[in-house]
């Protein structure tokens, strides 16, 4: 199995490992810790921003996408980390976030051309932020700029092709300071229609939760215009052989034309799913049909930064069966960091740091069960979930513990075989076969029998024994 679809360990920078004890994560701390991910038996490391920002979207407002902000080092830390993680047989991904800058970007001031502009007295059309309200905001008495998230992250216009130069130009950057690959950023909002067309009503569902602003239009011409190959093309040339996952905010059925340019896009539907059969089977559907330029398309992940915690969302007696879930899917496979542990959705900063309420989704790491939890000696930036209850240190010296069940899938993965089909089974069953191995997942709320095969690693000591599977239960088993 490559490392491309193998396991991806998604840090949040800010909140991983605090290394000069100022309360906040860095990159140098990543580099401490990267021995953690090793005995995890990772393939790859994604890094959320870490660019100089001044934090209005906490690292997606980026001021200079070629250099690291304070906060978490310099370059050469970047180095450092780039290459420990490679001796280690890691991978490093960064994430690119290409749709928009920060305001305070010198690019907004000295090259206000690179962005999206439209003059008169009033937006051009109804178009909406992605957190509310207009997508517009003036700029003086003539001009009004656009900005797909906040006011503050002001739209590159990617049909300038001055833009395009300077975006691969920060892509190669990066890849000769040893990135292997990109996280693409909201890339359904990198091509906008470029008549500024009103989102018409919609007669159909999208296929994805929406806010509330959202309901009812058809977002056709805010995102996702028909010219985004060539956005995406530009991109793959710069990167070259490197990996390419796009968060790419639509049904998995429409992300056809950004797998002719990427490797892999975010299965949405799994992310956002809840501990349902049916819609469990639709996202692994979904997902399971999309190719990429080797193989299977899909990225697969149960947490990340902005959609909460899993354990949270799914139930604690559902961790181990959504763990086996997750690590017997084809494609590529996006473990956040703290999910090992099953930390869950935490406290928010008081007052809240994110204007939207994601704060208890990135709350620091939790490395062993004293008071700063291993993370910090200082004060943390946002207050620990649960480090008494919940920690690494614990977990690794609990040989049944749901961290060693983590690390026991990730290495069941790379025996996987190739292909992927689903099975036929009773109602509140998730059955797939992969290659020689079947895997069988009660989410329904009775006991239901799975089909035949002998068990390889199960969520509990009792799950299969007798054919039978009780809700929350998984197992994966040989056919041959």
């Amino acid at each position: 199995m490559s490392w491309r679809e193998g396991v991806v360990y998604q840090i949040y920078p800010r909140s991983f490992q605090d290394s000069n004890d100022d309360g906040v994560g860095d990159l140098a701390g990543i580099t401490a810790r990267l021995d953690h991910l090793v005995w995890l038996g990772v393939d790859a490391l994604w890094i959320s921003p870490f660019y100089p920002s001044p934090l209005a979207d906490f690292g997606y407002d980026v001021s200079d996408y070629t250099d690291v902000d304070p906060i978490f080092g310099a370059l050469p830390d970047f180095d450092r980390l780039a290459a420990a993680a490679h001796e280690r047989g890691l991978k490093v991904l960064l994430d690119l976030v290409a749709c928009h800058t920060s305001i305070q970007h010198p690019w907004f001031r000295d090259h206000p051309e690179w962005y999206v502009w439209s003059k008169g007295d009033a937006p051009p059309n109804n178009w909406t932020s992605a957190f509310g309200g207009p997508a517009w905001s003036r700029y003086d008495d003539e001009r009004w700029y656009l900005h797909s998230f906040y006011p503050e992250q002001p739209d590159l216009d990617w049909r300038n092709p001055e833009v395009v130069a300077a975006m691969q130009e920060v892509v190669r950057f990066w890849v000769a300071r040893g990135a292997d690959g990109f996280r693409l950023d909201a890339i359904d909002r990198l091509a906008k229609d470029t008549a500024f067309r009103d989102d018409p009503p919609s007669d159909e569902p999208f296929g994805l939760p929406l806010m509330e602003h959202e309901l009812g239009r058809d977002l056709r011409y805010s995102r996702n215009a028909e010219w985004i190959g060539e956005a995406l093309g530009a991109i793959r040339e710069a990167a070259g052989d490197a990996l390419l996952i796009g968060e790419v905010y639509l049904p998995a059925h429409k992300h056809v034309h950004y797998l002719e340019h990427l490797d892999r896009s975010f299965v949405f539907e799994l992310i956002l799913s809840g501990w349902d059969p049916a819609q469990l089977r639709a996202a692994i559907a979904a997902g399971a049909a999309t190719e990429g330029r080797f193989g299977p398309g899909a990225a697969w992940a149960l947490s990340n930064h902005d959609f909460g915690r899993f354990s949270t969302r799914f139930g604690r007696a559902n961790e181990r069966a959504a763990a086996l879930m997750l690590m017997t899917l084809p494609g590529t496979a996006t473990l956040y960091q703290g999910d090992e542990i099953g930390q869950g959705t935490g406290a928010a900063g008081d007052p809240p740091y994110d204007r939207v309420g994601r704060d208890g989704f990135r709350n620091p790491m939790q490395w062993d069960g004293t008071r700063g939890g291993g993370f910090s000696a200082a004060e943390p930036w946002l207050p620990l979930t649960d480090p008494q209850e919940r920690n690494v240190a614990d977990q690794r010296d609990d040989p049944d513990s749901l961290l060693h069940f983590w690390r026991k899938l990730i290495g069941l993965r790379r025996d996987l075989g190739p292909g992927f089909r689903m099975v036929e089974s009773e109602a509140g069953i998730i059955a797939y076969e992969r290659g020689d191995k079947l895997v069988a997942i009660n989410a329904g709320d009775q006991p239901a029998v799975v089909p035949p095969g002998e068990p390889v690693l199960a969520t509990s000591a009792a799950a299969a024994q007798d054919g039978r599977l009780a809700p929350g239960d998984g197992v994966l088993m040989s056919r041959a």
